[in-house]
C-alpha cells in the first residue's frame, strides 16, 4: 500500500497580477505613444501587431513601424470579357433551382431547368465573338455555360467564332454539343431553315473527327423537321441530301405511298395503275386531296383530324432527346405524319406521339376517295374495264356527318378529277410576238399597195399581168404582180395553182376565169348577222350534241337522268359532252350556252330552239 503513497510535492507558481500587468503594458504603450506623440500615420508610420513581444502567449502587441516597408495594394485593371461573363452568370440567379437534388444531371426536372437557363444565357451571348489564344479542354454531360470556367468559356466562344466562319477544327466534344444545342434552339440563326443548314454543315465537317456524332445528329435532324415548320418535306430533304440510309421507310404527310399504305383500298395494286398510269394517278390524287381539304375547311372541318385520329392514346413526346433543349417556340395545333407508324401531335404547345396514325373511319374514307378517283379516271381514259366506288365503303356515322355539313364527297371527287384532267391535257399555244409584228407589217404593206385613188379608179381599168412560166407547168404555176410588188399577203412569190384562190382571197382579189386575168374583189365591211352566227354554231355541233341540246330543252323532271343515259350510250362523260358544246359556242358566239347544272342560259333559249329545230 505504501507503493501507492505519493509524497511528491509540487512547487507553487505565482500568477502575475492582471492589474499590474495591464498597468505595465499600458505604461509601456503610453511611453511609446509619448515618444511618437509628434508623429502621425501621415508621416509614413503604422502599427503592426507582434505576438512574440507580448508577455502572454497568443496575445499581440502593437509595434509602430515605418511605412517604407509596406507593399502598396494595386487595383487590377478591369477585364470587359470577364465582366460580360459575370452578367451572363447572373441570369441563372433569376431562375433559382426548385429541387434539392440539383446536382443530378440525369434528372429530367433538372435538365428542364438547365435548358431554360441555357436558353436565356445563350440568347444573351448569341452575338459574342472571341479570339482567345489559349485552349482549355472541357467534358461534361449536358454542358451549358454555367459549368464552364473563365478560360473554358473563352476557349468555347473562340472555337464557335471560327465555326461560324466555316473553320471547323477538332475540340472537346462538350464544346461541339454546346454549339449544337444552340442551333437546335435556333440561337444565332436567321430562321429555322438557316439553323438546319448550319446543323448539316457542322455534321458534315465534324464527323471526320468523331463519327459517333452520326447517331445523335440523325435523330435530331428528324426531330428538327417535326418541331419546326420548314419550306420542304422531310422526304424531299432526305432524298436531296442522300440520307435514306439513316431513315428507312420514311414518308411525309403528302406522300402518296403513305396514303396508299393506310387506305382500305390500295390503288397501287390495280391494273389501271400498273399499265402506265402511275404518274397520272399520283398527280391526280394530290390535286383531289387538295380540293377535299379546301372543301372541308369551308365546312369547318379539318381533313387530317378526321383521317389521322389515332385510336390508341398518344404518349408525351419531347423533341431532341439527349440534348439540352428549351421549348421556346409557341406553335399552333397540328399533326405531323412521318411514317406509317409515326404521328406527332401538337396540342396547346405540348407534343404527343402515337404509332397508330389513322383511325378505322379515316382509313375507310381514304379508301373510298382513292377508288372513286380511279373510277372517274377510267371513264375519262376509256379504259377497257370499269370499276365503281360505293358510298357504303364509308362508315355510316361519317357519311351522316358529311351530309349534314353539305359535303358530298362523291361529287367533290368527281368534279376534282375532271378539272385535273382538263388542266393536265389542255393544249397550250405559244405566240411569238416577233412573228405577229412581222405579219402586221406585211399586211400594212399589202393594204397600201391595194389602195386606189377614186379618180384613178374612174379613169383607168384595174388590170393585172399574168405571166406564164413558159414550161410544162405553165397552167398550174402563176406569179401575181401589181406593178413590181407581190399582191399576196403571206403567199408571196411563186404559188401553186391549187393555192391561188386562197391567196387571192386573202389579197382581196378574185379570178375571172378567163385567160388567167384577175379582177379586184370588193370586201364587205358589214358585220356578220346574228342568225349567221347561230347557223355557224349549228354546223359546228355534231349530231349527238344537237340531240343533247334537244333533251335539255325539254326541261322536265327526268332531264338530267335522260341526258346522262344518252351521254353514256355515246361512250362519253356527261361533263365532257357539256364542255365540248360550250367550247364550240365560245368559238362561234363568244359565250357558253350551258351552265354548271347542264341547263341552257335563259338568254339563249330561243336561239338554241331555232338551232335544233324546236
Amino acid at each position: 500500500m505504501n507503493d501507492y503513497v505519493n509524497e511528491k510535492k509540487y512547487q507553487p507558481f505565482k500568477i502575475p497580477d492582471r492589474r499590474n500587468v495591464q498597468e505595465s503594458g499600458a505604461s509601456n504603450i503610453r511611453t511609446q505613444n509619448s515618444k511618437y506623440s509628434q508623429m502621425s500615420l501621415s508621416d509614413g508610420l503604422f502599427y503592426e501587431i507582434e505576438y512574440d513581444n507580448s508577455p502572454f502567449p497568443g496575445v499581440g502587441k502593437f509595434v509602430l513601424k515605418a511605412q517604407n516597408i509596406v507593399q502598396q495594394i494595386v487595383q487590377p485593371q478591369k477585364d470587359p470579357i470577364r465582366e460580360l461573363f459575370y452578367r451572363m452568370r447572373d441570369i441563372a440567379r433569376q431562375y433559382p433551382v426548385p429541387y434539392s437534388n440539383y446536382n443530378k444531371f440525369y434528372d429530367r426536372r433538372i435538365q428542364k431547368w438547365n435548358a431554360r437557363v441555357f436558353y436565356k444565357q445563350a440568347q444573351f451571348m448569341k452575338d459574342f465573338e472571341d479570339d482567345y489564344p489559349g485552349s482549355v479542354p472541357f467534358s461534361s454531360y449536358y454542358p451549358y455555360y454555367q459549368m464552364l470556367s473563365y478560360e473554358q468559356l473563352r476557349t468555347y466562344f473562340t472555337w464557335r467564332s471560327k465555326v461560324r466562319k466555316g473553320d471547323v477544327h477538332s475540340t472537346s466534344m462538350s464544346y461541339v454539343f454546346l454549339y449544337t444545342y444552340e442551333l437546335l434552339n435556333n440561337i444565332g440563326v436567321e430562321s429555322p431553315k438557316d439553323g438546319l443548314d448550319r446543323l448539316m454543315a457542322l455534321w458534315a465537317s465534324y464527323r471526320t473527327y468523331e463519327p459517333s456524332i452520326d447517331k445523335y445528329f440523325a435523330r435530331w435532324i428528324k426531330d428538327y423537321h417535326i418541331y419546326y415548320e420548314l419550306p420542304h418535306t422531310f422526304k424531299e430533304f432526305v432524298e436531296e441530301n442522300n440520307l435514306s440510309g439513316y431513315y428507312p421507310d420514311i414518308y411525309t404527310e403528302s406522300s402518296f405511298d403513305l396514303f396508299c399504305t393506310i387506305s382500305k383500298y390500295d390503288i397501287r395494286k390495280s391494273g389501271f395503275y400498273s399499265e402506265g398510269n402511275s404518274k397520272l394517278v399520283k398527280d391526280c390524287f394530290y390535286f383531289v386531296l387538295d380540293r377535299i381539304r379546301t372543301e372541308f375547311e369551308k365546312a369547318g372541318f379539318h381533313f387530317y383530324d378526321d383521317l389521322f385520329n389515332p385510336s390508341k392514346r398518344p404518349v408525351p413526346w419531347t423533341p431532341f432527346k439527349d440534348a439540352l433543349f428549351y421549348n421556346w417556340l409557341r406553335q399552333p395545333d397540328r399533326k405531323v405524319v412521318m411514317s406509317e407508324n409515326e404521328i406527332y401531335i401538337c396540342r396547346n404547345n405540348e407534343w404527343e406521339f402515337s404509332n397508330v396514325i389513322a383511325s378505322a373511319e379515316g382509313r375507310q374514307l381514304l379508301g373510298y376517295i382513292m377508288k372513286q378517283m380511279e373510277s372517274v379516271l377510267r371513264q375519262i381514259k376509256k379504259y377497257k374495264y370499269k370499276i365503281s366506288a360505293s358510298l357504303d365503303m364509308i362508315d355510316q356515322a361519317t357519311r351522316l356527318k358529311l351530309q349534314k355539313s353539305g359535303l358530298f364527297i362523291d361529287n367533290i371527287v368527281k368534279t376534282a378529277v375532271m378539272e385535273f384532267y382538263r388542266e393536265a391535257t389542255k393544249t397550250v399555244v405559244t405566240v411569238n410576238p416577233a412573228s405577229l409584228e412581222r405579219i402586221r407589217q406585211e399586211s400594212l404593206a399589202i393594204q397600201e399597195a391595194l389602195i386606189v385613188d377614186e379618180e384613178e379608179e374612174n379613169n383607168e381599168a384595174f388590170s393585172l399581168e399574168h405571166f406564164s412560166t413558159g414550161d410544162a407547168h405553165s397552167d398550174s404555176l402563176d406569179t401575181i404582180h401589181y406593178g413590181s410588188e407581190h399582191l399576196d399577203a403571206g403567199c408571196t412569190g411563186t404559188v401553186d395553182s391549187d393555192m391561188e384562190d386562197s391567196c387571192l382571197e386573202r389579197s382581196g382579189m378574185e379570178h375571172s376565169g378567163m385567160n388567167g386575168s384577175y379582177v379586184k374583189q370588193s370586201v364587205s365591211k358589214e358585220p356578220i348577222q346574228a342568225a349567221d352566227v347561230w347557223e355557224s354554231l349549228r354546223s359546228a355541233l355534231s349530231g349527238f350534241e344537237l340531240k343533247a341540246l334537244a333533251i335539255i330543252l325539254q326541261n322536265d323532271g327526268d332531264m338530267y337522268q335522260r341526258l346522262k343515259e344518252y351521254a353514256d350510250s355515246q361512250n362519253i362523260m356527261l361533263e365532257v359532252l357539256a364542255d365540248g358544246i360550250n367550247e364550240k359556242a365560245m368559238d362561234h358566239i363568244g359565250d357558253s350556252i350551258l351552265d354548271e347544272d347542264f341547263n341552257i342560259y335563259e338568254d339563249y333559249e330561243e336561239q338554241v330552239k331555232g338551232m335544233v329545230g324546236l
